[in-house]
């Protein structure tokens, strides 16, 4: 007579541990692969890109570039490792040091802080693109005569940050600039160097205005 209490053969299911983990990972990856390219949020239509390269196309310099990039890529790895722009430089890379400074919109802005895909449709200028056919600009030249570098590495964030400033502040005093390039970092500590070059356009701005003023008011220079 059979015991009906005795322990029953284990029987095998056929699956496992590692086919359960196979199907595991396949059910997380296929929601992302398939799911939808649009999603509704905060009131309003949002395309999903990715997760794998998509096509972006970037107006830099005055040029349309284009490339298959992953959406996580920052604008300042597109520059520097696909357009091979590499006059910004990648040194904090968290948007507190100011090397990786460019024009956005006319804007200085930290590339290391901007996604490629989010900069598509905007005019994008880096240190290359202040040049006129290789030539220092003013301001560059400027960095030149007054020692304004060391390293480098910062030098080509503060000129793209220095050429905005005195476009939008021509008359600048040195306290204005102290508190205008504030947002970029020269850990070699040529600081001086740097208000010189921006104390010298200023200087010259002022020069100019004043001698405008004499012309107008009939005065000999």
């Amino acid at each position: 007579m059979k015991d009906e209490n005795a322990p029953k053969p284990h029987q095998n299911s056929g699956l496992t541990r590692r086919d359960f983990i196979k199907i595991s990972g396949v059910g997380v990856a296929v929601p992302l692969a398939l799911g939808p390219t649009v999603v509704h949020a905060g009131g309003e239509d949002v395309a999903v890109h990715g997760p794998g390269k998509v096509p972006i196309a970037l107006n830099v310099n005055g040029n349309e570039l284009t490339a298959d990039l992953e959406p996580r890529v920052t604008l300042l790895d597109a520059l520097r490792d696909t357009f091979n722009l590499t006059g910004a430089k990648r040194v904090c890379d968290r948007g507190t040091c100011g090397a990786c400074t460019i024009l956005l919109e006319g804007k200085p802005v930290y590339a290391c802080m901007v996604l490629a895909i989010d900069a598509q449709g905007k005019k994008i200028t880096t240190i290359e693109g202040l040049t006129d056919g290789g030539a220092l600009t003013p301001v560059m030249q400027a960095f030149v005569d007054h020692d304004a570098q060391q390293c480098g590495f910062c030098t080509p964030g503060f000129i793209v940050a220095t050429t905005h400033f005195l476009q939008q502040h021509p008359k600048a005093t040195e306290d204005d600039i102290r508190r205008g390039l504030s947002g970029n970092f020269c850990r070699c500590g040529t600081y001086d160097g740097i208000r010189a070059v921006a104390l010298s356009k200023t200087a010259s701005a002022k020069s100019t205005s004043t001698s405008d003023t004499a012309v107008l008011e009939g005065g000999s220079l």
